[in-house]
């Protein structure tokens, strides 16, 4: 064929490609905003600028946990400026935590557990950083927090940057602002309980992984107080790659009239101490750190795991939507080099008879675990048997063969098939997620909501509702803490 001949094909093809790609495009286009058209409405809690929040980049000259807490002083007074003091016609509503006197106003409990908090004592025992989750507040830890203080502990509970205000909050920040805020609340509980007390992080979700990133960087020379030991409570150290593509997704917020593309959920707000609505860029960070955290891990394992990595203590449940206990093991425990490090898993209750209800195998993971030599103890909380609620501690030491089987006082309660990622750091009678009845014009409980209706007529999804926000084994969990911090 000569050229003259296959010029105008070629052209018609590319045509032909052109307008089918920008057929795809519209078509994309049209269907994103259709998306974004049926989506709930962005409110004043979405988009409160909040610009006194704490910033690495921006706040370099705040060196102090009193500096830090200043600046969070004029933070939650433009939170009332901007979110509080404006009404909101068909939402101001006694289940909208904004709303001023609400059953869910923050603001009305006798401490807001939404702020940095920091528990003091004459001549303490111990010094304890606690950090919370991912859009959580240091009300996720507080049970254990006032514990710790019980027993002659100093306790600071940091608020991380972006969290306890208003969803709009996770926005903007970054990581590198929650692993800044870490460092200086440490540096301020070793000022204050002396050079020779000996200093424990606690971690729950994200903050388990601030926990980690903050540990690892002392082992790699950063001038650091560092901690004796560890407790990780639903440990995020392993998310989904696909956290990498939010950046784009997020991008695409920034035109006009998509600004909901900023966010992977869009709900009403009647949790007190937790956002219900959640950002990419929060997606986003957690990804971030824990790559973070991957990176460092493979600097200082030379083939024979992390050496000098203080003794941990963490939990997990076996069905956790947000980390496997797979991931966590893998990317983890098995990277550390052996000192008295212990996993406690959760299993699910196999005498509920649900195991064809369940998308996944959590008994045959929970064994496969068992059958593999382990650099670090392994304790398993598990039905007697298939017939039995009562529950028995299976025990695998570290580098042995062995399982030990100890009984336990415990048993699952009526109608628990498992526990959950958010579960484990709430007692039976937390009185936000507790399983507590609710007393109309006294807070809420959300750990008992029993809703019957139609399907699909409810903003927040059924799954969510039914998801469990305490633990029935709380008072194990605490003991095992407590004995942690006394070795």
């Amino acid at each position: 064929m000569q050229i003259s001949t296959l010029m105008p094909v070629t052209r018609h093809i590319l045509f032909a490609v052109g307008y089918a790609t920008l057929g795809i495009v519209l078509g994309a286009g049209t269907f994103l905003a259709l998306v974004i058209e049926s989506g709930p409405d962005l409110e004043t809690w979405h988009l409160a600028p909040l610009d006194k929040e704490y910033r690495a980049d921006k706040n370099k000259t705040i060196q102090t946990l009193d500096q830090y807490r200043k600046l969070e002083n004029e933070l939650f007074r433009e939170l009332d400026k901007e979110v509080y003091a404006k009404g909101y016609g068909a939402t101001q509503t006694r289940i909208n935590r904004f709303n001023k006197g609400s059953w869910v106003d923050p603001t009305s409990y006798p401490v807001n557990w939404n702020r940095t908090i920091e528990l003091t004592t004459s001549k303490p025992r111990a010094g304890y950083l606690l950090l919370h989750g991912l859009s959580d507040s240091p009300y996720s830890l507080h049970t254990l927090a006032e514990k710790l203080h019980s027993q002659k502990g100093w306790v600071v509970s940091l608020r991380l940057p972006g969290h306890g205000t208003a969803p709009s909050g996770l926005l903007r920040t970054k990581w590198t602002d929650f692993k800044a805020a870490v460092r200086i609340a440490a540096w301020h509980l070793r000022e204050k309980i002396g050079p020779h007390v000996p200093l424990y992080i606690v971690g729950y979700s994200n903050g388990a992984a601030l926990a980690l990133e903050y540990t690892l960087a002392g082992l790699e020379g950063e001038p650091l107080p560092m901690p004796a030991g560890l407790v990780l409570i639903s440990p995020a150290v392993g998310v989904s790659s696909l956290a990498a593509l939010a950046p784009w997704q997020r991008r695409l917020s920034y035109l006009p009239g998509l600004h909901n593309l900023a966010w992977i959920s869009i709900q009403p707000e009647f949790d007190p101490y937790k956002y219900n609505s959640f950002t990419l860029n929060a997606a986003e960070q957690i990804y971030y750190l824990t790559k973070d955290i991957a990176r460092r891990i493979n600097r200082l394992d030379h083939g024979e795991g992390v050496k000098n990595f203080p003794p941990i203590l963490a939990f997990t449940s076996v069905v956790d939507s947000t980390v496997p206990v797979d991931a966590l093991v893998d990317t983890l425990f098995l990277r550390l080099a052996p000192n008295k490090h212990r996993l406690v898993a959760y299993g699910v209750n196999r005498e509920a008879n649900t195991a064809s209800l369940l998308t996944v195998n959590p008994i045959k993971s929970s064994d496969v675990l068992l059958s593999r030599k382990l650099p670090f103890d392994l304790v398993l909380l598990t039905n007697a048997n298939a017939n039995s609620k009562r529950l028995v501690q299976r025990i695998k030491l570290a580098d042995t063969e062995k399982i030990r089987t100890v009984t336990t006082n415990l048993s699952w309660p009526e109608g628990v098939y498992s526990l959950s990622h958010v579960a484990l750091p709430f007692a039976p009678d937390d009185p936000i997620y507790g399983d507590v009845r609710t007393n109309v014009g006294a807070g809420a409980s959300l750990g008992n909501i029993v809703l019957r209706g139609e399907q699909g007529v409810l903003q927040v999804p059924a799954r969510q509702l039914m998801r469990l926000r305490y633990n029935p084994f709380y008072a194990y969990q605490e003991k095992l803490i407590l004995d942690h911090f006394s070795q």
